[in-house]
């Protein structure tokens, strides 16, 4: 089996604030290998972005806090690295595509320049100006823009575009590793598909290895080759995509996160969705997170947390499975 490139090993993260501490990722794990693309799967606060931004050591200094666990890449502790250091990874070895292209750029700088600074920035600084514009030359043509726009700004560029544009930031210095937080949430239909595609065939021709955030099981059955679903704070159930779309066993919630898929197929199929809302993530309820809105709650997962089960690649943390994987002798 190819090393791992990423490894993430029970990362906890929390928000100190005055008045409260908000627990945002409570002991993940995984891993991602080379040329592989995982997908992180959850609502809105469940804490996919807080573990992107822990990833890169993005989080809000004053506030974010990372209180335990590993973030290995190609073995080493990035935790461990001096901030100087991680410049020097960020951009150059793990990019991240921000999930609004519309903040994401600087409205004062040709796109150009600024596709031209992440270069500058990552020892290209011995490349003469024609070796540079040449590169932001050919990255543009990589996403489909022509070269001669590099001279305009931002607000000429429509919300696809500027993703594009944002996607070539994160190309340029060929990183191992690309992090897409939502990167087309702010686009719509046509334009989705159109940048899923573009940055699939990227990936492809590039090698690159991906972590698609997302909570669109749509674009994770098109994009990605491992599934991890969260749910506040924490992952609940992963495996291949094989497993998550088309196994035998699932969390409570992922099956809720299926139920509110609409099929189109079925006209008379109305939309099941799941009940309640996410828990407040500064005070978590006992036991496991999901039980105030699962239909299978079971007097134990209002006081216990769940251990995980595992089917072969496929990990699932709940109760129901600890009592199957019993019976059946399973692991």
């Amino acid at each position: 089996m190819s090393e791992k490139l990423l490894e993430v090993k029970d990362l906890r993260v929390v928000y100190n604030s005055n008045e409260a501490v908000v627990h945002a990722v409570n002991d993940i794990s995984f891993d991602l290998l080379p040329s592989e693309t995982l997908g992180i799967v959850g609502e809105t606060g469940a804490g996919k972005t807080t573990a992107a931004m822990a990833i890169l050591q993005l989080l809000p200094e004053r506030t974010g806090r990372i209180l335990n666990g590993q973030i290995l890449y190609k073995g080493e502790d990035l935790l461990k690295k001096t901030t100087n250091e991680m410049r020097k990874i960020r951009g150059a070895c793990i990019s991240m595509i921000f999930q609004d292209p519309m903040t994401s750029l600087n409205p004062t700088i040709t796109i150009g320049d600024q596709i031209k600074e992440s270069l500058e920035i990552h020892n290209h600084k011995n490349r003469s100006k024609t070796e540079l514009d040449a590169r932001v030359d050919e990255l543009l043509t990589l996403v489909g823009i022509q070269s001669s726009r590099k001279y305009e700004y931002p607000h000429q560029f429509s919300g696809g575009m500027k993703q594009r544009v944002v996607i070539a930031i994160s190309l340029a210095c060929n990183p191992e590793l690309i992090i897409a937080d939502e990167p087309t949430t702010a686009l719509d239909v046509t334009i989705q598909a159109q940048v899923l595609a573009m940055m699939t065939e990227l990936k492809e021709k590039l090698n690159t290895s991906m972590i698609m955030i997302t909570h669109d099981l749509g674009i994770v059955a098109q994009t990605c080759d491992k599934v991890a679903i969260m749910y506040a704070g924490e992952i609940v159930e992963k495996g291949t995509v094989r497993d998550i779309f088309s196994g035998d066993h699932h969390h409570p919630y992922t099956v809720g996160l299926f139920g509110s898929i609409p099929d189109l197929e079925v006209e008379t199929k109305r939309l099941t969705p799941i009940d309640g809302l996410m828990p407040d993530p500064v005070n978590m309820p006992e036991g496991c997170k999901f039980h105030p809105r699962c239909k299978s709650c079971m007097e134990i997962c209002r006081t216990q947390s769940p251990k995980a089960s595992r089917f072969g690649e496929h990990v699932i943390v709940c109760h129901l499975y600890d009592q199957e994987v019993c019976s059946w002798n399973h692991y």
